[in-house]
């Protein structure tokens, strides 16, 4: 029977479809969370929305150079399959396998390289909410029990870097890496000019950054408030590790910094003064809401 001659090479296939199975199943082995031992929830760490999704990057990547191979070769031995058992040689058919197969090569390059690109840009932000972490840790010492530092807040719909509680006012800290271009002869220009609406790098602007810390800074304000019953003092900051900030046109409303100097900025902005009973409410608040974050009651990607 004709059929036949197509059905039986897919027996040559069954070794390739049993190591995709399994590079599947094994594709969340490597889970990088942790959690608690004294009450199971899970630990959160400056930048752990960045650490999440670089986890799942790295499971793509693992993903996509796994099956790859195992892909682009399925139509390659199959169309030896179907010399075995053809009662006659169809060279258009073979060349049509060879092609099939050529174009999955460069698709799965095509997913390597976004993969790459995708991990680099990740392993940059996470780098940079690092070291504003660590900026914003020196404010937490026996002496300056009044400070308090929230990572990774949730709000309905997306993510707020660090928060960070202080006796004169809260401050909303979100951090943005971009990469300093180069001039010809190999200099680094990082150099980045702020305007009330949006940020001028070298060669390029943007809203977003501010926009995005605006309305973060927007949401806790309200959000304390209906908590609490007590309008409480908010401010944003935006961070731009490694970059020389000019804000001789910025809005007064948030601080752009490099973030080099944040613990000593934020103990020097007063907001105003904020009541022990206030204080402690807010910060009852903020724990509240990352103990439902860690139950899975809040969902929200990072911004």
């Amino acid at each position: 029977m004709a059929w036949l001659e197509y059905l039986l090479p897919l027996i040559f296939l069954f070794p390739l479809a049993a190591t995709a199975v399994i590079v599947l199943a094994l594709r969340n082995l490597h889970d990088a969370r942790v959690r608690s031992p004294f009450d199971a929830h899970p630990l959160r760490e400056p930048g752990q929305a960045l650490r999440d999704r670089l986890d799942r990057a790295f499971a793509a990547l693992f993903l996509d150079g796994a099956l790859g191979p195992i892909v682009t070769l399925a139509p390659l031995v199959y169309g030896m399959g179907r010399m075995l058992f053809a009662s006659q040689q169809n060279w258009i058919e073979w060349a049509l396998y060879g092609a099939l197969s050529t174009v999955l090569v460069l698709v799965f390059c095509l997913l390597l390289i976004r993969d790459f690109q995708r991990i680099r840009r990740l392993k940059l932000g996470l780098a940079c909410e690092l070291a504003v972490g660590q900026e914003l840790e020196t404010l937490i010492r026996p002496e300056a029990h009044p400070y308090y530092v929230f990572h990774d807040v949730p709000t309905d719909s997306y993510t707020i870097d660090h928060v960070a509680v202080t006796p004169h006012g809260v401050f909303v800290v979100e951090t943005r890496a971009r990469t300093r271009p180069f001039t010809p002869d190999g200099r680094e220009i990082n150099v980045v000019s702020v305007e009330r609406e949006r940020l001028r790098f070298p060669g390029w602007s943007e809203r977003a950054p501010l926009l995005k810390t605006r309305q973060a800074t927007r949401w806790l304000a309200a959000w304390l408030q209906k908590r609490t019953g007590t309008r409480v003092a908010v401010m944003g900051v935006l961070t731009l590790p490694g970059w020389d900030i000019d804000t001789s046109e910025a809005a007064s409303d948030l601080l752009v910094i490099s973030g080099e100097d944040l613990s000593e900025r934020l103990i020097r902005t007063h907001l105003g003064e904020i009541d022990d009973a206030t204080h402690g409410a807010v910060i009852a608040a903020l724990l509240e809401r990352a103990a439902r974050l860690d139950d899975g009651q809040l969902q929200g990607p990072s911004i």
